[in-house]
């Protein structure tokens, strides 16, 4: 290339720029400082341009490695010579320098960070308009793996972290789009370079960059997973100063903006600290903006609540379920102190300004929507938890949410099947606020839910002020012990024994006989009357009803008593039993009598060995007290010997008997004293027509029978055509 190419340079010190050796380059740059001073003083910007020209595009670009280290030692001569005049020509220094930060050759790197370097340290200030270059050229070259460039590249970085730092005029608005793509760095060594520039632009007093936190919190979250335990540690460190500015001056803080990023960060189940940290930041969101959470309270929920079943050593995952807890009992206050403020529970909203909707006002539809997915997650803390929001809502938003019942009640009854009594318990808490809750007067028809699957309910309603929800439950829940053997075995005692709980006893008895009176499934019919008439006479929580039925001695008694028999006369013995706790010994020997035109089986037999075993229970005391008076009743002491005559010669057979055998002289007492006045019943007790009941019995028993031999035949009929499908 000829001379003139190179022109203001001197043919000399073109060779020097190009020389492999430092010193002669050194030498070139020396002789270029002199010669820019010149131009200076005489104001010669052409020749200043020219020779900017020259070494940033000729020298820089060269295909020849010296001649570009000669070239970028020459622009950082040019600008030590121009000193404070460095500002007109940053861009044509700084660009080409910037330019080599991506050279192949590791020497030139260097080179370029070196030369940078010395620009930057004469201009200051004046560089701030071509930042995001030299910023984009930082962050590449901070993932170097040579030590000499990572330093050479440190030293510039902390150089521009002086000059940013003491500039009043640097454009934080331009910087955040580039801070917010090169946050999103893979590499760890980038992602430490960028976390530092963050903490040193937190740190100036100047800068508020809460106000740009929704833009780099998502970048931030991820950083925090990085595998680096330094990158990590430094991130959660400026994680923390954010969080403590937030705490100090909330009313500037986006809340709204920042919360689903926490949501998403806060279901990495993979990092303890990324989770641990997303979830105390939802804590404190909770906490300080309020009702502005309400809108975001689904995607909590579906944050948290699958954090409540973390139960291991770890202390951090402790930490973690427990702060999940503190989330959610703020929620369920937040929503209480809503409602409480509005005073009434139609709506969740304030009012901070003529005419404008504020955006707390809480989103049901997506709430109902996450509690109904999240109530079939395995851990029992959290579907308990579930339950107890579903209960909550019920109680402070009763007309909202039976808007949604017809996508909670199949959930809800579901996990009546869960294994975990808590649960089930749980469960029915809510049912029983559901089903006589006065709101379901209002979103309900009973005139269309007549029948339900294969249980009819009695025509109209069982009370003009009862929750329709109440029979409509207790349908399905009949059903559901139809379809399910096994719940009925397994839970089918407990929920009933809860819901006698929860709810008045007498009218869940009262329903459920009248709704499995007309039960088309007698074998059905048959065995849920034995269970109900098991908890009936053993459950603790049933023992007002006993009393009540016991004496007869009102006409609500009596009504009961008839609307339990008509029903329990699905099953001989559990109708045997009834009788026997409300006294009505007569009736007792009646149906005995009835007994021996009824199929004796196994199960039959079976059930009459528990009769006995109830009999000789505390909670038949009272009979055989009776058993001591003179003169005895000898209706009863003719109907226990009833129920032994029915009974093998087993170790009920020898229980009843051994009883019996206690009372000889009494027993010889009342047959000599025939003559004597009848044992005095209750007055109500003659208001029933016990004959009418002794038919129905009988006609209920008919379908019974009726109903195993249509069984039986189509059984044969079965086996005739499996048998000939065979031979064929």
């Amino acid at each position: 290339m000829s001379e003139k190419d190179y022109a203001p340079l001197s043919a000399a010190c073109v060779r020097a720029l190009h020389d492999k050796l430092y010193e002669k380059r050194k030498t070139a740059a020396l002789e270029i400082e002199k010669m820019v001073k010149e131009f200076a003083n005489v104001n010669n910007t052409v020749q200043i341009k020219r020779l900017l020209k020259v070494l940033g595009q000729d020298f820089a670009n060269s295909p020849n490695p010296h001649a570009r280290k000669g070239g970028l030692i020459g622009l950082a001569a040019i600008a030590i010579a121009l000193g404070k005049d460095t500002a007109l020509y940053t861009e044509e220094l700084i660009f080409p320098i910037v330019a080599r930060f991506s050279d192949a050759d590791l020497r030139v790197k260097y080179y370029a960070c070196e030369s940078l370097y010395n620009v930057v340290k004469v201009a200051r200030g004046a560089v701030l308009p071509q930042f995001s270059h030299i910023f984009s050229a930082l962050s590449k070259i901070a993932t170097d793996s040579e030590q000499s460039i990572k330093n050479a590249s440190e030293l510039l970085d902390r150089l521009m972290k002086d000059i940013v730092t003491e500039s009043p005029s640097f454009d934080l608005d331009g910087f955040m789009p580039l801070l917010r793509e090169r946050i999103y760095t893979k590499s760890s060594f980038a992602r430490q370079f960028v976390i530092s520039w963050i903490s040193v632009l937190d740190a100036v007093p100047d800068i508020d960059l809460i106000l740009y936190l929704p833009e780099l919190l998502d970048g931030l979250f991820r950083i925090l997973d990085d595998p680096m335990l330094e990158v990590k540690k430094m991130c959660d460190t400026v994680l923390g100063e954010f969080l403590r500015s937030i705490k100090s001056d909330p009313s500037r803080v986006d809340f709204g903006s920042m919360i689903n990023i926490l949501i998403n960060h806060a279901q990495e189940k993979n990092d303890e600290i990324l989770q641990f940290t997303a979830i105390t930041w939802i804590k404190e969101f909770v906490q300080l903006s309020g009702p502005m959470m309400l809108p975001y309270m689904s995607g909590i929920f579906t944050a948290v609540l699958p954090c409540l079943a973390y139960d291991t050593d770890s202390r951090r995952m402790t930490d973690i379920k427990e702060t999940a807890t503190a989330v959610n009992h703020t929620l369920m206050k937040l929503v209480s102190l809503q409602v409480e403020d509005e005073g009434k529970a139609s709506t969740l909203r304030n009012v901070s300004g003529e005419g404008e909707q504020v955006k707390d006002q809480l989103d049901l539809p997506s709430v109902v929507d996450v509690l109904t997915q999240q109530i079939m997650h395995n851990s029992v803390q959290t579907k308990v938890a579930v339950l107890r929001w579903i209960h909550h809502l019920y109680i402070k938003l009763p007309n909202k949410m039976f808007c949604y019942i017809d996508i909670l009640f199949p959930a809800l009854q579901r996990t009546l099947s869960d294994p975990a009594d808590e649960v089930v318990q749980q469960c029915l808490v809510v049912v029983a606020e559901v089903i006589s809750s006065p709101a379901g007067q209002l979103s309900y028809n009973l005139t269309n839910s007549t029948t339900e699957g294969s249980v009819k309910v009695s025509e109209g309603p069982l009370s003009e002020s009862m929750n329709p929800y109440y029979t409509k439950f207790l349908i399905t829940l009949l059903n559901s012990f139809s379809s399910d053997k096994h719940l009925l075995e397994e839970r089918g005692s407990f929920i009933i024994r809860q819901l006698c709980v929860l709810l008045n006893a007498e009218d869940i008895y009262r329903t459920l006989a009248q709704i499995l009176l007309n039960e088309s499934n007698l074998k059905f019919a048959s065995l849920m009357v034995e269970t109900l008439n098991i908890i009936l006479l053993t459950s603790s929580e049933l023992f007002e009803l006993r009393n009540k039925l016991k004496d007869l001695n009102s006409k609500e008694s009596c009504t009961l008593f008839c609307c339990l028999y008509e029903t329990w006369c699905h099953n001989p013995v559990a109708t045997v039993a009834l009788c026997l706790l409300t006294q009505c010994y007569k009736h007792v020997c009646d149906l005995i009598r009835v007994f021996g035109s009824l199929e004796v089986t196994v199960e039959f037999l079976t059930e009459i060995d528990k009769l006995v075993q109830l009999i000789e229970s505390p909670i038949f005391a009272y009979l055989r007290l009776e058993l001591l008076e003179v003169p005895c009743d000898q209706e009863l002491i003719r109907a226990l010997y009833g129920l032994l005559m029915l009974l093998p010669q087993t170790e009920a057979f020898q229980t009843l008997k051994n009883r019996l055998s206690c009372i000889p002289s009494l027993h010889l007492e009342c047959s000599h004293r025939r003559e004597a006045s009848p044992k005095m019943l209750p007055a109500r007790m003659s208001e029933i027509d016990f004959p009418k009941l002794l038919n129905h019995f009988i006609e209920v028993q008919d379908r019974h029978k009726e109903n195993k031999k249509t069984a039986r035949a189509k059984d044969i009929a079965t086996l005739q055509r499996d048998l000939t499908s065979i031979d064929t």
